[in-house]
């Protein structure tokens, strides 16, 4: 099964032409990512969208801040109204409260805009412990250039070095924003084979996204890490 939780969300007209994309190029699931600004304007055509689509659809709130404060703010305000809520990364003090925090469900891009993953030893465990997942977006390497690529990729080689190491929850998305980033699901596993993830690890991380929507769709009922209410009706 293929799940990309991080194709960049726009308009129902928009967001219809990505799907029906990214559903003939072999994707079993999409979520629509929107800002914490965004996000309750697109609630309004959602069932819409996914009356009218063969491809699994939801949404992800992707928090766009600097501020831990505020993000813990948004993240409690969003909760049960987004199967996935994840966090753009990159400054060091928001890569460490995200994955300190099992409210939040990714890390998305750590080492964005930096010369470095924006991960250490510490962040791994960390990430393990939390089971908050660290994202790698597929856009990332697609729509970057020369000295800034290489360096881009290198930093991805050290997040993937980082999960071969302690086994950290890890997703890949496309972050998509038109149907010209939609690729395959071949095309996609086989960029991701070449900066050094084997094709167990990438299937693994399709597996995780699909947790990760699976898990939220009984946060409510959670009572503590492993334990949840269930209806005991017969």
């Amino acid at each position: 099964m293929f799940f990309d939780l991080n194709v960049k969300g726009n308009s129902y007209d928009n967001n219809l032409k990505l799907a029906e994309e990214a559903s003939k190029y072999g994707w079993d699931h999409i979520n629509f990512s929107y800002n914490q600004n965004k996000f309750a304007k697109a609630l309004e055509f959602k069932k819409d969208l996914q009356d009218n689509l063969d491809i699994g659809i939801d949404y992800t709130l992707e928090i766009d801040s600097g501020n831990v404060n505020e993000i813990r703010k948004i993240a409690r305000k969003f909760r049960n109204k987004s199967s996935c809520i994840s966090v753009i990364g990159g400054d060091l003090k928001v890569n460490r409260a995200v994955l300190e925090n099992i409210q939040l469900d990714v890390l998305s891009r750590p080492y964005l805009k930096r010369y470095d993953s924006g991960l250490n030893q510490v962040l791994a465990k960390e990430s393990l412990n939390n089971n908050v997942a660290v994202e790698i977006c597929f856009i990332d390497i697609l729509k970057s250039y020369l000295t800034y690529r290489a360096k881009t990729i290198a930093n991805i080689k050290d997040v993937i070095l980082l999960h071969k190491k302690f086994d950290f929850p890890l997703i890949l998305s496309s972050r998509a924003e038109s149907v010209f980033d939609i690729k395959t699901t071949k095309d996609f596993s086989s960029v991701f084979l070449s900066v050094g993830l084997t094709q167990s690890e990438i299937d693994k991380s399709f597996a995780v996204s699909e947790n990760i929507l699976e898990f939220n769709k009984n946060r409510k009922n959670m009572v503590l890490k492993g334990v949840r209410e269930v209806n005991d009706e017969a």
